[in-house]
């Protein structure tokens, strides 16, 4: 069976299932990250704007363009209160619509691994930014058991059934990352580990909210019910849940960030 491309048009879906998680790790890396105030800023691939609005709240940019391929997220994005002067455009992270040298600095955020050629991605990045300015990225550790989702995959595996990837999972990891951004020519290049920490309250709460979005629906949608039961009394067996019943889980990304070589 072929699998079909993960696809998000529901950003309110997207943004309980994801976004909260893409904020919780967005703090650590910008905590990391630590740039200066008063930056043109571009958000590749901004989906529903959970790491913009981070961006905005904590960086006050001088201006912020956010770009994805969703027309479904990004009218999401436009209804966050902090996005208010942020441009969104629809686009390819793998063919930017700007001049060169136009940022000050450009993120991906937990993108990297939907991007079909991640080094034309990154060159893409390091094309828009001026010299000196940064180049930078976190994602889930896709294959090292850091996405948030994982204990759902793992069963969904054991159970045979093959969970959606996104088409460059194996970019996630920080070796890949390294040679990415090494690729793309970027200098004084540094990763590092960033773990989420999430508490829901209760399994139900981590069940909906993990199989709301649109990379688990159709899976989940060819399974028949006693199957999905199934799934769900394992994935609960594989977490912890305290004494009221709430369930807390970490996950974890690889970040990265580097910067555009200055001119001689």
């Amino acid at each position: 069976m072929v699998q079909q491309p993960i696809r998000f048009d529901d950003g309110k879906a997207y943004e309980r299932g994801m976004g909260i998680w893409s904020h919780l790790a967005g703090q650590v890396f910008l905590d990391w990250l630590a740039p200066p105030l008063g930056l043109r800023w571009i958000d590749v691939g901004c989906g529903s704007g959970a790491f913009t609005e981070l961006l905005v709240r904590r960086c006050a940019p001088a201006e912020t363009q956010g770009i994805d391929p969703s027309d479904a997220q990004l009218a999401f994005a436009h209804t966050r209160p902090a996005t208010h002067g942020v441009t969104f455009l629809q686009g390819d992270a793998m063919a930017l619509p700007f001049d060169g040298g136009r940022f000050d600095a450009a993120v991906m955020a937990l993108v990297i691994f939907f991007v079909p050629d991640p080094a034309k991605g990154v060159a893409e990045m390091a094309r828009v930014v001026c010299p000196g300015g940064v180049v930078s990225a976190y994602a889930w550790d896709m294959l090292g058991g850091g996405f948030p989702f994982d204990p759902i995959q793992v069963e969904l595996r054991a159970l045979g059934f093959t969970p959606p990837l996104p088409p460059s999972p194996e970019a996630s990891r920080t070796a890949a990352l390294r040679d990415l951004w090494t690729g793309a020519g970027l200098e004084d290049v540094e990763t590092r580990e960033v773990t989420a920490r999430r508490s829901f309250p209760d399994f139900e709460d981590f069940w909906s909210a993990s199989t709301a979005m649109g990379s688990m629906r159709p899976t989940l949608a060819t399974m028949a019910a006693g199957d999905v039961e199934q799934l769900k009394a394992r994935v609960r067996a594989r977490l912890s849940e305290d004494a009221a019943g709430r369930v807390t889980y970490q996950a974890r990304a690889n970040a990265i960030k580097g910067r555009v070589p200055k001119s001689a």
